[in-house]
């Protein structure tokens, strides 16, 4: 089981550590409720170097990425970063990244459970491009500082100018006197920052921004509000919302696909369920019956199935939400339908998505 550079720091912080991906992850600090109302209210700070970092360069680097990625890569400018997906042949997700586009490479950020398949992956479509494909992930560590307060807060401690760093766009400079890659990103339905820098300043990174924000209320923040945080605004987490077996488009995702740019791995598969329409659609139920309804319990919609991708007690809006996977032809808001849980049905209505509005969409 990996630990990150923080490990000692978080059970000295009393976290309760968990098995995740591969690492041992801090679920919780404290109340994962409390946690979730920081991030909301003030800001928070996450250890995310579990997740994975690799970057793409050489002269066929946008090449490259064009035919892996789903996006239009070519369409980001200077210091832009967007979200897109690698796909199989038959549409089915490999993996959602994000995708950086620095002066001198591409940096691609990629889920812990996939790092290696997508390495891997990736490094498969290599010949015929002039292009390299590296695994900077161990030296690379990965913070976020999310919340309405983490832009105040993070400036008193940064020497560039944050208000001129545009929403998922990026920026060099120094956090608490270290080079920083600053990325206006993250994954809470909140503004804030994803930082990347040399491993061997975790601590003093970490301590300086929990120290810059004390006076506000700044918390730690286990895995257990990050899931909570990114669950309302109905952010997908890879091995629910997306998977081998689920295409971005059935997931709602259709704005991360551009089927027109060219060429793409899974672009024919993907045309054609654009096309004709995705057999299944992403929803979000509300239980109208007090019951928490989790992943894989099986939904059923006027006689036929589905089930939930993810499901809990989604605190900022006050109720026991699911999103769930059906069919499309089914998935109308307003519908009811049953939630089975503990081998008896349960009443939940199709809202519209998401259940809670990120504030970049406000």
């Amino acid at each position: 089981m990996n630990r990150t550079y923080l490990y000692d720091i978080h059970v000295r912080l009393g976290a309760r550590m968990v098995p995740f991906a591969g690492w041992e992850m801090p679920v919780q600090y404290t109340s994962p409720l409390e946690e979730h109302a920081t991030v909301r209210s003030v800001a928070g700070l996450f250890d995310i170097d579990h997740m994975g970092q690799i970057v793409v360069a050489g002269p066929d680097a946008l090449a490259f990425l064009q035919y892996m990625a789903t996006t239009d890569v070519s369409e980001l400018a200077e210091w832009e970063a967007h979200y897109s997906l690698l796909c199989y042949d038959d549409g089915t997700t490999v993996d959602d990244i994000f995708i950086y586009r620095l002066p001198e490479h591409y940096f691609v950020v990629v889920n812990a459970a996939n790092l290696k398949k997508d390495v891997r992956w990736l490094q498969a479509h290599t010949p015929g491009f002039d292009v390299t494909v590296t695994d900077v992930s161990t030296e690379t560590y990965m913070l976020a500082f999310q919340g309405p307060q983490a832009q105040a807060i993070l400036q008193t401690i940064c020497d560039v100018d944050l208000s001129r760093v545009p929403f998922h766009f990026a920026a060099r400079g120094k956090v608490a006197g270290v080079e920083t890659l600053i990325g206006n990103t993250g994954y809470t339905g909140e503004y804030g920052y994803e930082l990347f820098f040399d491993a061997s300043h975790a601590e003093h990174v970490w301590n300086a921004i929990l120290k810059a924000g004390e006076p506000h209320g700044v918390k730690p923040i286990g895995l257990a509000a990050r899931d909570s945080l990114r669950f309302e605004p109905c952010l997908p987490l890879y091995g629910h919302e997306l998977s081998a077996s689920i295409t971005p488009l059935e997931a709602g995702l259709g704005f991360a696909v551009k089927t027109d740019k060219g060429d793409f791995v899974g672009r024919e598969a993907l045309l054609k369920q654009r096309l004709e329409g995705p057999p299944r659609k992403l929803v979000c139920l509300e239980m109208i019956e007090k019951s928490v309804p989790r992943e894989h319990y099986e939904v059923v919609v006027e006689g036929q199935r589905g089930f939930v991708t993810s499901g809990m007690f989604a605190p900022t809006v006050e109720a026991y939400a699911a999103m769930a996977l059906i069919p499309a032809e089914l998935a109308e808001v307003g519908r009811e339908v049953d939630v089975i849980i503990r081998g008896k049905p349960r009443r939940a209505k199709i809202v519209p998505r998401p259940f809670y509005i990120p504030a970049y969409r406000r």
